[in-house]
C-alpha cells in the first residue's frame, strides 16, 4: 500500500479520520495477503481506534466478520481493534459479541487466545459493568481445551494488572495469580511473581 510506504502508521490514521477514500484503502489493505500491506494496514487502523474509537465504530460489523474468520491474522486484528472500540460502543454491540469474542480463549492457535486474554484489560475498563464476567471468563481458561494455556495465562495477568484496582474478585485473582507461580511458563511466573509483588499487600 503506497501509504504506509509514505508515511507511519500515525500519520495515515490521521488521514483516515478525516478521508474516506484513504479509510477504505486500510479496511482492504488488512485483508490483504501480503503481510507488509496488512500489517501497516493493521497499525494505521489500531492507531485510529485507540484515538479515536468513534471514526470506526460504523464500522464494527466488518470486525466482527474478520474476528468470525478462520483467518488467525484476520482474527488478531479484530480482537484488537473491537476491544479499543468498546470505548465508543454506546450501542452496547460489544455485549452481543462477548461470548463469541471468549470463545477465542478456545482458539486451536494460541494467538487469538493469547491477544483476547490481554485485551480483556482495555475491555474491562471500557465496560466496568462487565468486569465480572469477563473475570470469570479468564479465570477459567484451565476449562478450556486450548493447548497452550500456559502462555494464555502471562497474558491473562496482564489483563488483570490493568483492571485489578478496580475489580471486586480482588481475592480471586489473587489465587489465580498465586498459582502461576509454579506454571510450567516462565514467562507467566516472571508475571505472576511482579502481578502479586506490586497488588498482594497481606
Amino acid at each position: 500500500m503506497s501509504l504506509e510506504n509514505k508515511r507511519g502508521p500515525e500519520a495515515v490514521a490521521e488521514m483516515a479520520l478525516k478521508d474516506e477514500k484513504v479509510l477504505q484503502e486500510l479496511l482492504e489493505g488488512v485483508l490483504s495477503k501480503k503481510d507488509e500491506i496488512r500489517y501497516s494496514s493493521f497499525k494505521a487502523l489500531n492507531f485510529l481506534s485507540e484515538k479515536h474509537p468513534e471514526r470506526l465504530y460504523g464500522k464494527w460489523d466488518f470486525f466482527a466478520n474478520l474476528m468470525c474468520s478462520d483467518n488467525t491474522h484476520h482474527k488478531y486484528i479484530a480482537i484488537y481493534i473491537i476491544a479499543n472500540l468498546t470505548k465508543a460502543d454506546a450501542e452496547n454491540k460489544f455485549e452481543k459479541l462477548f461470548d463469541a469474542y471468549y470463545s477465542l480463549l478456545a482458539d486451536k492457535s494460541v494467538i487469538p487466545a493469547a491477544h483476547v486474554a490481554v485485551s480483556s484489560g482495555k475491555i474491562a475498563l471500557a465496560k466496568p459493568e462487565l468486569q465480572a464476567e469477563i473475570t470469570n471468563r479468564l479465570l477459567a481458561i484451565d476449562s478450556t481445551v486450548q493447548r497452550h494455556k500456559d502462555l494464555v495465562k502471562a497474558s491473562t495477568i496482564e489483563a488483570f494488572d490493568a483492571y485489578f484496582e478496580q475489580s471486586e474478585d480482588k481475592a480471586r485473582i489473587i489465587e489465580f495469580a498465586k498459582a502461576q507461580l509454579n506454571c510450567e511458563s516462565p514467562k507467566t511466573r516472571k508475571k505472576a511473581k511482579e502481578f502479586l509483588k506490586k497488588w498482594n499487600r497481606e
